[in-house]
């Protein structure tokens, strides 16, 4: 389990929330209300107060690189620090189902970062999140630049993956979405969370 205790910074009035493994918490608000704060604070990324903890073990007693190898973050702009798109990856040719599912072919491995579409960059982005195993995924619109049959699929991988236990909290500004993902809501707005009624 995912327990957070009154983390916040800047910008984010203290936010508590627990996530079972196997779970999904969608997360919803207007354009700059928290949602990325709190993910970022949760994934240990910028300065915050608070604590967080997977499975009761403080994230203080782990090393950053540790903590996010459990509480993996996809943000809505992934960062592409290579030349090429496999560079990104650890082992790109046990992707290939994975990549065949999410409309992306096995040569993709030698493409130049520029040559990607941006729908493309976010399924390559997610594959990527995925592949590292984390306990924990954080979601940062992680559907926004995609068609409908591509967020149907990401969707529907993201539903097995929590069938095998990952915890998943996925920021959407789709309504719909929202509720066909996550069996809970939390609200952002100014800074400020709170859990919305079924």
């Amino acid at each position: 389990m995912l327990d957070v205790r009154n983390l916040c910074r800047p910008g984010l009035f203290p936010v508590s929330l627990q996530l079972e493994a196997g779970e999904c918490l969608a997360l919803r608000g207007p354009s700059g209300a928290g949602k990325t704060l709190l993910l970022r604070a949760i994934a240990d990324l910028d300065p915050s107060e608070g604590e967080v903890f997977w499975q009761g073990r403080d994230r203080n007693d782990l090393s950053g690189p540790d903590w996010r190898a459990l509480v993996g973050y996809l943000p809505a702009e992934p960062g592409w620090w290579a030349e090429t798109v496999g560079e990104h990856f650890l082992n790109w040719q046990g992707l290939e189902p994975i990549l065949s599912r999410l409309g992306l072919p096995i040569e993709a491995k030698s493409w130049p970062m520029t040559r990607p579409s941006t729908g493309e960059r976010l399924r390559l982005a997610l594959i990527r999140a995925l592949e590292r195993q984390p306990k924990v995924l954080l979601l940062d619109e992680p559907t926004a630049a995609l068609d409908a049959k591509s967020v149907a699929v990401v969707e529907a991988l993201v539903a097995e993956k929590q069938a095998e236990g990952l915890a998943v909290l996925w920021v959407s500004h789709d309504e719909g979405q929202g509720g066909r993902v996550a069996s809970r809501t939390l609200r952002i707005e100014s800074g400020r969370a709170w859990a919305e009624e079924a």
